[in-house]
């Protein structure tokens, strides 16, 4: 019987074939188009909070320690050298008696559980100690699965001259994935961040950069989204000190 990690190697390079012939027939049909980056990026940090990054936790996802947060270091390091947005989002709730008609977790707790991120409970829902906020950066709390969905983000992202959303944390099939369709939707330049995007999935991530690449945002790593960064990054702190 196969372990985990054969498992997971295993589903990997079968996803990767099948990639080959599905981008085949996107390029034909004109998808995997470039959006391209802007002038003004911001970071919008996706749920990567305690009950998502630390072990024993229903949330929790892989490959935290040795590359998600790392990928996140380095990004964070980039903006805040710049003074560029960062926003890092979390999720929890008021209310998270399920026989209580009123709670703010919605429908939601019907499927997950969502109960577990209690805003009495701020350990479980604080962003990880190892990437957390500095002043100046916002802390964003949703309710649902995407970080616009009946927040201000986008205004606050308007009102800073932002164009450009680089994208980070989990999951890939979920709350990442929304969020980025909903920027795209309301006109950033949409951009996932490679290494920095995580699931609890075997071939969650893979498959969801893929289809995302080809249809909602640019995939790029680490290290090309630092480029561009240093690109754009001394114009914004020349206007800072205009």
């Amino acid at each position: 019987m196969a372990t985990d990690k054969e498992f997971a190697e295993q589903l990997e390079r079968t996803l990767e074939a099948a990639f080959a012939e599905a981008t085949r027939r996107y390029k034909e049909r004109g998808f995997q188009r470039r959006v391209g980056f802007g002038a003004k990026p911001a970071l919008i940090s996706v749920d990567l909070a305690n009950a998502w990054t630390r072990p024993g936790n229903p949330f929790t996802c892989e490959h935290m320690d040795d590359q998600i947060i790392p990928a996140m270091q380095k990004l964070l390091a980039a903006f805040r050298k710049y003074n560029l947005p960062v926003v890092h989002v979390t999720t929890c709730y008021q209310i998270t008696d399920r026989n209580n008609p009123h709670t703010d977790m919605g429908l939601w707790h019907n499927k997950i559980p969502v109960d577990v991120v209690a805003e009495s409970n701020k350990d479980v829902w604080a962003i990880d100690s190892r990437i957390a906020p500095i002043a100046g950066e916002q802390v964003l709390i949703k309710k649902r699965a995407s970080a616009f969905h009946g927040t201000y983000l986008a205004g606050y992202l308007r009102a800073a001259g932002v164009d450009t959303i680089l994208v980070t944390g989990v999951t890939a099939s979920a709350c990442v994935r929304e969020t980025i369709c909903d920027g795209i939707a309301d006109g950033f330049r949409t951009i996932a961040v490679k290494e920095a995007i995580g699931d609890r999935v075997p071939g969650a991530v893979l498959w969801n950069l893929f289809d995302i690449d080809a249809k909602f945002a640019d995939v790029e790593t680490v290290d090309t989204c630092v480029k561009y960064l240093d690109r754009v990054g001394p114009a914004n702190l020349k206007a800072k000190a205009a």
